[in-house]
C-alpha cells in the first residue's frame, strides 16, 4: 500500500480535511511523491480526498511555492480540472503580493488538466512547459502567467525551485511533441510561450553539431520561422565553422547566408527535434528552401537533432 494511501487509511472526510489543512506541507509533498500515479489516481477519484486535499494545497499554496517567485505574480488563475469518473472541477486563484487566495472571479488565464497532473505540478515534480508542449496542459489566454504559476514550487525541505519551465533540455522536449497533433503545436507556436521555445532551441543550438562531421564545413544557414502572433517571423542565421557552431538572431538583410529555410513554428519544432526528415519535407514542400541546396543538405549532415526516448 502507497503511503499516502496508509496514511489517510480509515480518515473519514473530516480527518482528510484536517490532515491536508494541519500537516507539514514537506510531509504532504514527500508522502505525494512516494505514490505512483496509479494510485494517486484511485485516490483522486475519492471524493474527499479530492474535495478536501485539491482546496487545502490551493489554500497553502504558498507554503509549496518559492516566496520571491510567488511575490512576483499578478493575476487571477482557473484551475479546470478533469478526472476520468465525473464532471471537472474548478478552482480560482487569485495571486497578489505573494499571497494566495481562493476567489469565485473571472480568470485571466484558464489552466486545464488531469487532477493527477496538477497535484504532480503542484509538488513540484512535472515542468508545466512540457505539459502544455505534450498537450497535458490547455492554456486559455495569458500563457506566460500560467507558466510563471508552474514555476514557482520548491523542493520538499529547501528553497530550491523544483522545475524551471524555461529549461527545456532538447530531449525532453523530443519526447514531449512525439505523439502530439500539429493543430495543438499551432497553438502552442502561435501564442505567448512561442518566444520561449524558439530562443531556447537556438540557444541550445550548437549543442546539437556534430564537431567531427563539421571540422572542414563553413556554413550560413538562416532560419525564417513565419507564424509569429504579431503576424511576423522569427529569422535566424546559425553559422558553422571548423568544427563549431554560432546562432545570430534578428541579422541584418544583408548578413551572409548560403540558405535559407522557410517554414512555420511547428514543423520547425518538429524538425529540430528530429521528427521530420528535412529532405521529405522539402519534397512535399512543408519545408522550403531559398539558396544552395547543397549547403543546405551539407548543413543537414553535420547536425545531430535530439532524438525522443
Amino acid at each position: 500500500m502507497a503511503a499516502l494511501t496508509d496514511r489517510l487509511s480509515g480518515l473519514d472526510r473530516e480527518g482528510v480535511a484536517e490532515f491536508f489543512s494541519g500537516s507539514d506541507a514537506v510531509e504532504i509533498t514527500d508522502l505525494i511523491r512516494a505514490t505512483s500515479d496509479e494510485e494517486l489516481g484511485r485516490l483522486v477519484a475519492e471524493d474527499d480526498f479530492r474535495a478536501e486535499g485539491i482546496t487545502a494545497i490551493l489554500q497553502r499554496f504558498a507554503e509549496f511555492a518559492d516566496a520571491d517567485r510567488l511575490a512576483s505574480l499578478d493575476g487571477v488563475v482557473c484551475f479546470d480540472l478533469s478526472r476520468p469518473d465525473g464532471p471537472n472541477e474548478r478552482h480560482t486563484a487569485r495571486f497578489a503580493h505573494g499571497r494566495v487566495t481562493l476567489e469565485d472571479v473571472p480568470g485571466d488565464v484558464t489552466i486545464r488538466a488531469a487532477v493527477v497532473d496538477f497535484v504532480r505540478l503542484v509538488t513540484g515534480q512535472s515542468n508545466a512547459a512540457l505539459l502544455y508542449l505534450s498537450g497535458g496542459l490547455g492554456i486559455t489566454g495569458d500563457a506566460l502567467l500560467a507558466l510563471d504559476v508552474g514555476s514557482v514550487f520548491r523542493l520538499p525541505g529547501s528553497g530550491a525551485v523544483a522545475v524551471d519551465p524555461t529549461a527545456l533540455d532538447p530531449v525532453d522536449v523530443a519526447t514531449a511533441i512525439k505523439d502530439v497533433p500539429r493543430g495543438h503545436l499551432a497553438e502552442v507556436m502561435g501564442g505567448a510561450f512561442r518566444d520561449l521555445v524558439v530562443g531556447e532551441v537556438f540557444r541550445r543550438f550548437p549543442e546539437f553539431l556534430d564537431q567531427q562531421k563539421a571540422q572542414r564545413q563553413r556554413l550560413h544557414i538562416g532560419f525564417h520561422i513565419s507564424g509569429r502572433p504579431d503576424g511576423g517571423a522569427d529569422r535566424f542565421i546559425v553559422h558553422v565553422a571548423d568544427g563549431s557552431c554560432t546562432v545570430e538572431a534578428d541579422p541584418p538583410q544583408g548578413a551572409e547566408r548560403d540558405a535559407t529555410l522557410l517554414l512555420d513554428g511547428p514543423d520547425f519544432l518538429r524538425l529540430v527535434t528530429g521528427h521530420v526528415n528535412p529532405v521529405r519535407a522539402l519534397m512535399t514542400g512543408r519545408l522550403k528552401l531559398k539558396g544552395d541546396r547543397a549547403k543546405a543538405l551539407a548543413f543537414n549532415a553535420v547536425m545531430d537533432p535530439p532524438k525522443a526516448r
